[in-house]
């Protein structure tokens, strides 16, 4: 069953980034580290760093990982990273501010 789970999950994902990386010109794909917990966490950190046209994340939260797809013309790996940070997720580049990351709800405080 969980094989199963596996297996769907990685199609919704592969399906999602296609759709998505339609959109967005001069792309680049970066995978990196974001902490967190739940669907929760994963709305906030995908709404976070995303922007139409310009940048889409999804975050696998049995992973921890973020597929990142930007317009590295419009801006910048790093930019993205400050933004999850800033909405209270810390991440392999930058640590969220305490004040930033005492606002999540508790179920999202890893």
């Amino acid at each position: 069953m969980k094989f199963i789970r596996n297996i769907f999950v990685i199609l919704l994902i592969f399906i999602s980034v296609n759709e998505i990386s339609a959109q967005i010109n001069n792309q680049k794909v970066e995978k990196i580290k974001v902490y967190g917990n739940c669907n929760m966490c994963k709305e906030t950190i995908e709404n976070a760093g995303s922007e139409t046209n310009v940048s889409a994340i999804t975050w696998d939260s049995a992973t921890k990982i973020a597929t990142i797809t930007y317009d590295d013309t419009k801006t910048s790996l790093n930019t993205i990273l400050k933004k999850i940070a800033k909405s209270g997720y810390s991440n392999e580049k930058y640590k969220a501010k305490d004040s930033d990351y005492k606002k999540l709800p508790l179920c999202c405080q890893y």
